[in-house]
């Protein structure tokens, strides 16, 4: 059950000293239908067809490496063997990936819409003087598209960090998280709050060492539009959050909720945690 939203100006989330949170599904882009649709399209234009659950798979990933997890899928693997008469190798992932980088480029800027709630949540986490960082599994060309249409909206992080940009790699490993806690100037893991759809961005936060919130009903696990929402029984939906919540939370999340409206009480109790001298 969601926590009921408020943004008090007196609520107290000392020693918090940053949010990072991931783009597509937890600030922007309700469902993370950006990439998903994508890469339905790439991998049509090469005649293997998957299915948007399919593409959903790996989210969280750089876009490169998602692409070597979705052309391993037992439902994919046989069509590319029928289709070229091999296993796919490097150079297919390289083909791939040309041809998902332009349709993602080109079409990023109509998924920027920020999902309600965040552009007020980080008003206010600046009003209680926390940084604000973030990453993604998009490479920084399709960031450098999305992001001023964010600013444009209301949604500015103090850093972005892309999937493609560090050497040591992507998720689920700890770079990007860690790459914010420097680039912001943290002095303490462990007063750092990742927040993420995905299972491998809940990773990158419990590897980093950090606190870790997990999304629900917004993002890629539950994968639905607001409109399909609108349109499913309570209970569908409802079956849907709770599979979603159980992976999440399977990864590490140390809690789960619908989407970052309801953030702010969890970042109070989680100051009030690090205060009573728990750690994540």
């Amino acid at each position: 059950m969601d926590i009921s939203v408020t943004y008090s100006q007196t609520t107290v989330l000392t020693p918090l000293q940053a949010v990072i949170f991931d783009w597509a599904g937890t600030l922007v882009d309700f469902d993370s239908q950006a990439p998903t649709q994508i890469f339905v399209e790439a991998f049509a234009s090469f005649g293997v067809k998957i299915s948007l659950e399919q593409a959903r798979g790996p989210m969280g990933l750089s876009k490169r490496r998602h692409i070597q997890a979705l052309l391993q899928h037992p439902e994919v693997l046989p069509q590319w063997h029928a289709r070229f008469g091999k296993a796919p190798g490097e150079d297919d992932v390289d083909a791939l990936y040309a041809r998902f980088m332009p349709l993602q480029i080109a079409k990023v800027g109509q998924y920027s819409a920020p999902i309600d709630g965040a552009v007020d949540l980080l008003a206010w986490l600046r009003g209680q003087g926390l940084k604000i960082g973030s990453c993604s599994g998009y490479p920084r060309e399709v960031l450098d598209k999305l992001l001023p249409q964010a600013a444009a909206a209301g949604i500015a992080p103090d850093c972005v960090v892309a999937g493609d940009e560090l050497p040591a790699g992507g998720r689920p490993g700890p770079f990007m998280a860690l790459a914010n806690v420097l680039a912001l100037g943290i002095t303490d893991v462990r007063a750092c709050v990742k927040v993420d759809d995905t299972v491998p961005g809940i990773q990158e936060g419990r590897t980093a060492g950090m606190w870790c919130v997990g999304l629900t009903l917004s993002g890629n696990e539950v994968g639905l539009s607001e409109q399909e929402c609108a349109s499913l029984s309570e209970k569908d939906v409802q079956a849907r959050v709770a599979r979603a919540e159980k992976k999440l939370r399977d990864a590490g999340a140390h809690y789960v909720i619908s989407s970052v409206k309801t953030l702010p009480p969890v970042l109070e109790q989680i100051a009030a945690d690090l205060r009573n001298g728990l750690r994540p």
